[in-house]
């Protein structure tokens, strides 16, 4: 919405749906949507489709859906390459159990202090955070005044989470955000500034 004062610019983060091998630390694999999946994205959608522009992961898990979006309703998506998943080095693809096998505290430490205790070869949370506001940013400005779709990952989502709230890193992983929820943001721009509001976290609009 644009108004003579500021601009108004709505952004709902959309989680994809289970991919094909169920929970693992997947990270940046490109694991397809599994039928449930695809089922918990449609579901949380419903009939609603307010959106102006999708933008989309890369990864299939989150492009196969923004692909069908746009499909039925007509509306334009674009593929933004920094929006993919963190990723995890040794522990991708893996799961839980294959983690914790030969040491059970190793999650818990991880949750505890991602900052210290990240996996071997994984992506350092200062450069996941940069490419994340750095095309969080480049996606505000060239779609200012719009309702923003974007359909990405839990890390993505907990990452503008702590951008907006001033959350620390080492915190970021306390943000459970649900398989397919929807977080809605809403940025009020005015000159070279914009304060984000969050509306609501990990929801369906469905309930609304």
């Amino acid at each position: 919405m644009i108004t003579d004062e500021r601009v108004t610019t709505l952004i709902d983060l959309m989680r994809h749906g289970e991919p094909v091998g169920g929970s693992r630390y997947r990270g940046q694999m490109d694991d397809p949507l599994s039928d449930k999946g695809w089922s918990q994205m449609r579901t949380a959608v419903g009939q609603h489709r307010p959106w102006e522009v999708i933008v989309t992961s890369p990864l299939t898990r989150c492009q196969a859906f923004a692909e069908e979006m746009s499909e039925q309703s007509g509306i334009p998506f674009e593929i933004e390459p920094r929006l993919k998943e963190i990723g995890f080095g040794v522990w991708q693809g893996k799961t839980r159990e294959e983690i914790t096998q030969y040491d059970p505290g190793v999650i818990q430490r991880f949750y505890r202090d991602p900052m210290n205790n990240r996996p071997d070869d994984a992506e350092g949370l200062a450069e996941f955070r940069s490419r994340i506001v750095a095309a969080w940013n480049d996606t505000l400005n060239r779609h200012a005044g719009k309702h923003i779709l974007i359909i990405c990952h839990a890390g993505t989502i907990r990452m503008v989470l702590a951008q907006i709230l001033d959350i620390p890193l080492s915190n970021l992983f306390r943000i459970k955000v649900a398989t397919a929820g929807i977080t809605r943001i809403e940025c009020l721009e005015q000159g070279e500034e914009f304060l984000g509001q969050l509306v609501f976290h990990s929801g369906s609009l469905q309930t609304l």
